[in-house]
């Protein structure tokens, strides 16, 4: 791998682009609008397209002045169809953003003797060129693509700033933000504005097309990842940059292993971003799915102990002299696997159960604990039926599940309320603390 001045200028420009997205990407994300900054990336195009045809040229202003007029349009023509034609939000995106988009492609086609706009860039992007097209800015000669972004990097950074109040609460509660005395339409549409305006300025690097991947996807790993925004915009600029830095040296290196020649930069960003967004999905501490699998398996099989310990109690309750029970009797009493072994073991290991005879019984603190469970059992079933009048053949399956998610104030709540009981609907005793 030959690392040249234009590698340099690539992952910059990438950088810039991507970050800029991501800011305003976040909020996309937590007022469930994705999909609207998929809609303004795509329906800038006929804006570009009518700016330049009418001012001759493809200088920033008008360019920046057609976006934002195609942006704001598009967010006031979808909440208006959704609106008066009582259809869903993201139906009406799809009818104006396809439609608009393509507008675009066929004016661009329609003129493209005269205009200078390649519909593969305005799809694609061409950031391995951008470094080639530069501009003087503030006596420097830098690619324009590095500027633009640049700018459009530190606006966005600026309006998160000034108004990171405004924007927070409007996000989550837009009626709130109105009492509060705060215009959540007006920020709204400026956030609207921005992205359009943002759009424009990541064309001529990532394209519309994966522009969205930008907008949308540093942000949906970060919320993955934290539920503080402040800290959710710095993760999803953290990874929006990491996304831009690995995708070109993706690009250059991965196509290698196979004997092809360098990829699309702009297509292994996305790509690069989709894949950490896989990694943080999967390993995301609290939303992830694997602590999420983890943790329901570690829920299952903590109740399943429990279950084991009150099986027990009751099985001496009903015989006292039955004696220990052996592992084979355990998961038949209990219509349980394998899993009861790893529950019984750990059980072991807390000196809860204790070995006799070849088989397992209650410790003394098994036995508290035990007593515990199914005193809360038979509180649920006393109080299902004196409060609620069920049946008394209807309550165990439900007191179940409660007994595994009620502590020491909550059995006395539930004692209360059902009367002080001595015994449950099936008139056996319910047992107090040991």
């Amino acid at each position: 791998m030959i690392w040249t001045f234009l590698d340099t200028w690539i992952v910059i420009i990438g950088v810039l682009s991507a970050v800029a997205c991501a800011l305003l990407g976040n909020y996309l994300v937590l007022r469930k609008m994705s999909m609207m900054g998929d809609a303004i990336s795509h329906t800038v195009l006929p804006g570009l397209v009518a700016a330049f045809l009418i001012s001759g040229t493809r200088d920033v202003f008008p360019m920046f002045v057609g976006a934002v007029v195609i942006g704001v349009l598009t967010a006031l023509l979808v909440q208006t169809i959704s609106r008066i034609g009582n259809i869903e939000e993201g139906a009406s995106m799809g009818v104006i953003f396809t439609s608009l988009f393509a507008v675009g492609l066929i004016m661009i086609r329609q003129t493209a003797d005269d205009i200078d706009l390649d519909p593969s860039c305005v799809l694609y992007g061409a950031i391995e060129m951008a470094p080639l097209i530069t501009v003087d800015f503030l006596g420097m000669e830098l690619p324009r693509a590095a500027v633009s972004s640049g700018v459009m990097l530190l606006v966005n950074v600026l309006f998160i700033l000034l108004f990171f109040k405004e924007l927070k609460i409007s996000s989550f509660d837009p009626a709130l933000a109105t009492t509060l005395g705060i215009n959540s339409t007006l920020m709204h549409y400026l956030l609207m504005t921005l992205v359009a305006a943002t759009t424009v300025a990541a064309f001529e690097s990532v394209g519309s097309i994966l522009v969205i991947a930008m907008l949308i996807v540093p942000a949906a790993a970060a919320h993955l990842l934290t539920d503080r925004l402040w800290l959710m915009i710095l993760l999803s600029a953290v990874i929006a940059a990491a996304s831009a830095i690995t995708g070109h040296l993706a690009a250059i290196i991965v196509p290698g292993w196979f004997g092809l020649g360098d990829t699309s930069t702009a297509g292994m960003m996305a790509t690069s971003a989709g894949l950490i967004f896989v990694g943080v999905f999967l390993a995301a501490p609290r939303y992830g799915f694997l602590s999420r699998v983890l943790s329901r398996a570690r829920l299952s099989q903590r109740i399943l102990r429990e279950d084991v310990l009150a099986m027990l109690y009751r099985r001496a309750e009903l015989d006292p002299d039955s004696g220990a029970a052996t592992l084979a009797e355990i998961r038949r009493l209990l219509h349980e696997n394998w899993r009861v072994g790893l529950a019984v073991k750990a059980l072991s290991r807390k000196r809860m159960l204790a070995r006799n005879d070849g088989g397992w019984q209650l410790s003394p603190a098994g036995e508290a604990e035990a007593c515990n469970l199914v005193r809360s059992h038979r509180l649920w079933e006393s109080w299902l039926v004196s409060e609620l009048g069920l049946r008394p053949d209807h309550v165990h399956r439900t007191a179940e599940r409660l007994e595994h998610v009620t502590d020491s104030s909550m059995q006395e709540e539930l004692f209360k309320a059902a009367g002080s009981p001595d015994q449950d609907p099936h008139d056996r005793k319910i047992p107090g603390n040991l």
